[in-house]
């Protein structure tokens, strides 16, 4: 796979992002190497990937508890704390070695300790290779709210390392793939439809850089959301609100986002043959195809509304509007869609049949 480019940052794959890295801190002569991992990256992939970093460095390991629920403001108040106390300055780097919770907060907490340090997203799980560790989108979430706190800062350099799946049980990785087949249906028709034919998950692989181009293009053009960038979100304004409903939930109800986001690309392509003209068919090869993957969840009735609360956080909204990506075909993006509420809700409801 070839590297790829972004204005301030670059992605190298596999043996190619090893060699980028023990070249890059040579380079940098950083005063500090810390390493931002969770309880599964340090028993699973922290021992490889410091095999293959040559030289000696003063590395620091910091290990947090996995799981959204974890992707606080307090939890960065801690890591703020430990690099102080550990002797962080603004020559050290910070290495994010997990999934998206892990880069995503990460780089939020470097971006902001001591007005900002460098730092090395290393995705270890499909979600994270494909979506959260690229484009420079940081944050936290605020109590169930999914991302209300961050800001857009990109990593100085990405390294996908694709033998690291290899520890993900299959959930996740499904997880990863709403994210790809999303970028098919945003942006590349004949990309989509090779996807949807996928029945092996351990084939995915050969497709992360096509995702990952689709998406640095994207961000490239519009770096901070004023509009192209916004047809990344497709599926997302009402994905994360469910995502968020069983965030709140209990530990026993947490969808993965996407799982979330795959039910919400469903509620949005029926929007969309509503107001846009996506044709039925369309519709239905989406619907189908999603259901295929990653099933049906029940969302009682009762709890559509609680869900529906949440649309009010969403991060595209403008002077009290609730705006949604719809598509008017396979691969055709529109944005800034204002939504009736009843229709929402006819969405569910189709939903609700499949």
């Amino acid at each position: 796979m070839t590297s790829i480019n972004t204005p301030n940052s670059k992605v190298f794959f596999s043996d190619e992002a090893y060699e980028a890295l023990n070249k890059h801190l040579v380079k940098r002569d950083y005063s500090k190497v810390f390493i931002l991992v969770d309880e599964n990256t340090h028993k699973h992939c922290l021992g490889a990937f410091m095999g293959s970093i040559s030289g000696d460095y003063s590395f620091e390991i910091i290990e947090i508890d996995s799981g959204e629920i974890n992707k606080t403001v307090e939890t960065c108040t801690q890591i703020w704390e430990v690099l102080s106390e550990l002797g962080a300055d603004r020559k050290s780097v910070l290495i994010n070695l997990g999934g998206g919770v892990i880069t995503d907060m990460g780089g939020f907490i470097a971006a902001t300790f001591k007005r900002g340090i460098d730092f090395i997203n290393v995705p270890t799980t499909l979600l994270s290779m494909v979506d959260a560790s690229v484009g420079g989108k940081t944050g936290v979430d605020l109590g169930p709210l999914k991302n209300q706190v961050g800001v857009i800062t990109e990593p100085v350099m990405v390294l996908v390392i694709p033998s690291f799946l290899k520890t993900l049980e299959e959930r996740q990785v499904r997880s990863g793939f709403a994210e790809m087949l999303k970028h098919g249906l945003i942006k590349d028709n004949l990309y989509w439809k090779k996807l949807s034919k996928i029945s092996d998950y351990q084939s995915l692989e050969a497709h992360i850089s096509k995702s990952i181009l689709i998406k640095t293009k994207v961000v490239i053009e519009d770096p901070y959301e004023q509009g192209l960038r916004k047809i990344l979100n497709f599926g997302h304004t009402l994905g994360h609100a469910i995502e968020s409903h069983f965030l709140n939930q209990g530990s026993q109800s947490h969808l993965l986002h996407g799982e979330a986001i795959a039910i919400g690309m469903i509620l949005e392509a029926y929007i969309s043959n509503k107001l846009l003209g996506l044709s039925e068919k369309a519709v239905e090869e989406i619907s189908s195809t999603f259901i295929k993957h990653f099933g049906k969840i029940n969302i009682p009735k009762e709890e559509v509304t609680a869900c529906l609360s949440y649309l009010k956080f969403d991060k595209k909204n403008s002077h009290g509007d609730i705006k949604f990506v719809g598509l008017s075909d396979i691969g055709v993006p529109v944005i800034d869609i204002l939504v009736p509420e009843e229709l929402i809700l006819e969405s569910f409801t189709y939903y609700a049949s499949l």
